[in-house]
């Protein structure tokens, strides 16, 4: 089920505009968490990050780019993405299929070593709150002491008659900048799938998702709320580090204490 390079480069470039529909100022985003990144391992020989939700590897290349001499694990459930990614940004990552939360998924990803960061961009909030948190808990066991999740997502205000305005400001952004002026999520994957070069891919990525019940996730929890998650989960600092309208970037710092591991662990 390989795809060429050429139509990789077609299918990944269009990605990469449409999701300027939906991302707050992305490539600033990119920016600010590849920022936290290079703070957080700044005179590590190899440091290990994992892109969390990678897609077609777009946050990946934007690691790779900054810090040449990371190792990057990028991974994500869907068949034709991770294969655009293997296949335009080959030297990016390493590319992993499996499903983030289900049992078994850390295994997979075959680390070696303690993470120095996980990163993740618009991909958690896919998953059901009480997955979210079992997330949360193994990412803070698969970290070094000091180590960091960086999320960028939209999180809702904690007030709710704010999150009109948030949502707003960000519309109102994304139009100034031209990114509305770009195909839409479903019109991208409506092309794609007349692709008979991703014919293959395409019929996989139905499968799996038929299989899977198609459950969906929480994208009504506030950033206080991931933030709570977070500490509980073994993070001993939580932070925002970048917002535009309901756009953050939410960093947590695994806790050094013995106690603050184990919970991570259990």
């Amino acid at each position: 089920m390989g795809v060429s390079m050429a139509a990789a480069r077609t299918w990944v470039e269009r990605w990469e505009r449409q999701q300027e529909r939906y991302a707050v100022d992305r490539e600033e985003r990119f920016t600010v968490i590849t920022d936290v990144v290079e703070h957080v391992t700044a005179g590590r020989a190899r440091p290990l990050l994992l892109d969390l939700g990678c897609g077609p590897g777009s946050l990946s290349a934007r690691l790779a780019d900054r810090l040449p001499d990371a190792e990057v694990v990028a991974v994500d459930m869907d068949p034709l993405l991770l294969e655009l990614g293997r296949t335009h940004h080959a030297n990016a990552a390493r590319y992993v299929d499996a499903v983030i939360g289900e049992e078994g998924w850390t295994d997979a990803l075959g680390l070696e070593r303690p993470l120095d960061a996980a990163v993740s961009t618009t991909a958690l909030h896919y998953l059901p709150e009480p997955v979210l948190r079992d997330t949360y808990r193994r990412l803070a066991a698969l970290l070094r002491p000091g180590g960091v999740l960086v999320n960028g997502d939209h999180f809702p205000p904690e007030e709710a008659p704010c999150s009109d305005i948030t949502a707003y400001v960000g519309r109102r952004r994304a139009e100034r900048t031209g990114g509305h002026a770009h195909e839409d999520w479903q019109s991208w994957w409506a092309a794609a799938s007349r692709d008979p070069e991703l014919a293959d891919l395409f019929t996989e990525r139905e499968r799996r998702r038929a299989a899977s019940g198609g459950g969906g996730g929480d994208e009504d929890l506030t950033a206080g709320h991931h933030a709570a998650l977070l500490r509980q989960a073994g993070f001993r600092h939580v932070t925002p580090v970048w917002q535009f309208g309901d756009s953050v970037v939410l960093v947590a710092v695994k806790g050094a204490s013995p106690a603050a591991d184990a919970v991570g662990r259990t």
